[in-house]
């Protein structure tokens, strides 16, 4: 399997695919050692995952040269992203121990009631390219700390970066009978689909979600799926401070060349502030600066996927024959590598695809509306279930926009982040099931309930 960088179409390296053989040899190997690995003590674990952490920073700067060329990430943000999984994973250092211990409901007259939680057994993790790190740590390290076997298949667009996660925690002390990189295209997926499992974690579209969740349906385990989305953001009358909003409703739509699950990929405004705010969030974005990711200036990099740079194309060529106006950019860049301008469309509607369908590029449409009650309308008008964002002054009438949103979370005043703290659920097309905080600790083992007669020891 070649490995291309998307920002000059070279072939960075060739890797050896797994078969469906190789496949099923991992997964022996992983269920025997599991039944091991699931007695190790779980401080004994967390001190693997501590010195994996430690590893991650000790060669950030290698491993983010890495990804960004086979993602075409910039490289100030790969390394951002590897800063951002460190802190996920001292947040499940910090918590874990405490929500894996058994739980005592109840002690009285001899009759003693508690909850023990059991790793799954061996599980899979189908991960995503656009975040390697922060979506594989999300599942890698507590379905670890719990006790699980993992087959972690990156996504064939990180798949470098996917053997060097391996090589770090084998070297931070997780043994090779209870961790294994799975390598290939969806033909490695297809493998593990057929392999008797005990969980199934997979991160990418809402299309693949669905084919995988009917897939395993009749195995009955548990299948968590972590989706796109078609996030919203409004921006109501009582906005002061209008240049500053366009500027974070930028960022929020153009990071990672907009290639993000929770990036902002629709943009309502209030009538009375609407021109402002297109003047300003044009002029931001015509500031950032696009090219060689590799460069520390450069903030607006590559297109990982060849053939979602027509994809792009066919949405801003669909909305302009539909009547909408091109601020900026909307056009393939002309050379190597799959460079797409920075892309901002006005005059907008929900007969657009920039609109309705799942983007995931640097294309952003911003439609005009009369009042809260129309933003709420068109905000809620999807499909999907992800994010959330209202920027104003009030915070009473955030809080009034934000619960009529059915979406796995919602900010007020920000927009595109998350904290391992809180639960990262999508509803809707957006997905089922958790990740972070204690909810995504819990998600990696089952439940045992005692019942305890007599005197305890």
């Amino acid at each position: 399997m070649k490995i291309n960088n998307p920002a000059t179409g070279e072939v960075v390296k060739t890797v050896k695919e797994d078969s469906r053989k190789s496949v099923k040899g991992k997964f022996e190997l992983v269920k025997k050692g599991q039944k091991k690995w699931k007695d190790v003590p779980v401080t004994e674990k967390i001190k693997s995952i501590h010195r994996f952490n430690e590893l991650l920073e000790k060669n950030r700067e290698s491993l983010a040269k890495i990804l960004t060329r086979e993602v075409g990430k910039p490289i100030r943000q790969s390394n951002n992203e590897i800063k951002g999984a460190q802190g996920r994973i001292n947040f499940f250092i910090e918590n874990s121990e405490k929500w894996l211990s058994d739980e005592w409901m109840k002690k009285d007259n001899g009759m003693n009631e508690k909850i023990a939680y059991e790793p799954l057994g061996v599980i899979a993790n189908i991960s995503a390219w656009n975040y390697p790190y922060l979506v594989g740590v999300n599942v890698i390290v507590p379905a670890l700390i719990a006790g699980n076997g993992v087959l972690y298949k990156p996504s064939e667009f990180s798949t470098l970066t996917g053997l060097e996660i391996g090589k770090l925690l084998y070297q931070a002390g997780i043994p090779k009978n209870a961790f294994q990189v799975v390598v290939g295209d969806k033909n490695a997926g297809e493998a593990l689909l057929d392999l008797p499992l005990d969980g199934y974690f997979f991160t990418g579209s809402n299309k693949t979600g669905q084919y995988i969740y009917e897939r395993v349906a009749k195995k009955m385990v548990p299948c968590q799926m972590e989706l796109g989305g078609k996030d919203p953001l409004y921006v109501p009358d009582d906005s002061k401070d209008i240049k500053s909003i366009a500027a974070n409703a930028a960022d929020g739509a153009f990071y990672n060349n907009g290639q993000s699950c929770c990036a902002v990929e629709r943009i309502y405004v209030h009538q009375k502030v609407y021109d402002d705010f297109l003047k300003a969030f044009v002029e931001e974005v015509k500031n950032f600066k696009a090219g060689n990711p590799e460069s520390e200036e450069t903030y607006i990099g590559a297109i990982t996927r060849k053939q979602h740079v027509d994809f792009l194309q066919k949405q801003v060529n669909d909305a302009m024959k539909k009547g909408a106006k091109l601020l900026t950019g909307g056009k393939k860049k002309p050379g190597k590598g799959n460079f797409f301008e920075p892309t901002v469309l006005a005059n907008v509607n929900h007969k657009m695809s920039v609109m309705k369908d799942e983007t995931f590029g640097p294309v952003i449409g911003i439609q005009k509306v009369k009042n809260d009650e129309e933003a709420v309308k068109m905000m809620e008008d999807t499909y999907y279930g992800l994010t959330t964002a209202v920027y104003c002054d009030s915070h009473e009438r955030a809080e009034k926009i934000l619960k009529q949103i059915d979406s796995g979370t919602v900010y007020w005043n920000c927009c595109d982040r998350l904290s391992p703290y809180l639960p990262w659920s999508g509803r809707k097309h957006s997905g089922i099931g958790v990740t972070l905080s204690y909810l995504g600790i819990r998600a990696f083992v089952k439940p045992k309930a005692y019942h305890l007669k007599g005197k305890l020891g």
